[in-house]
């Protein structure tokens, strides 16, 4: 694997990440705790895994821009700046939730999860959708 394919992992874990936050949110719905379990530590290591080797691609390589395409180009950014305010935001986040399941306090651990997912999954999506929009979509 080179540099110049870690946006396509980037990318690609962002979309597994999403996955296994929709299906362990529908395990918990269902009353399966040992699967939304397992599936939500799953995303956690995915999400470590797409931050690491994000830090990694950008410390090698300049950020991208986007081209200048008039309206779309504003799209764009109505994207973009909130995933980058969310995805700051959501990492403590995170790990409030993980902290409060791991030491089995549920309604803390509720009350805050409530919050995280949506955030979570906006970020992991729209981290897909820029991803397309940079390297497929518009170039």
């Amino acid at each position: 694997m080179q540099i110049q394919d870690l946006p396509t992992l980037n990318a690609s874990l962002n979309a597994v990440s999403t996955l296994l936050l929709l299906t362990g949110f529908i395990a918990i719905k269902n009353g399966k705790k040992e699967l939304h379990k397992k599936l939500m530590i799953s995303a956690l290591v995915v999400s470590a895994a797409f931050l690491t080797s994000y830090l990694i691609y950008h410390f090698h390589v300049p950020s991208k821009k986007f081209p200048d395409l008039g309206w779309i180009k504003i799209v764009y950014f109505l994207i973009l700046f909130p995933h980058i305010i969310l995805a700051v935001v959501m990492v403590p986040m995170i790990l409030k939730t993980f902290w409060h399941a791991f030491r089995g306090e549920w309604e803390k651990h509720k009350k805050i999860a409530r919050i995280t997912f949506p955030i979570w999954m906006y970020v992991s999506v729209t981290g897909v959708v820029v991803y397309f929009m940079l390297y497929h979509w518009f170039v």
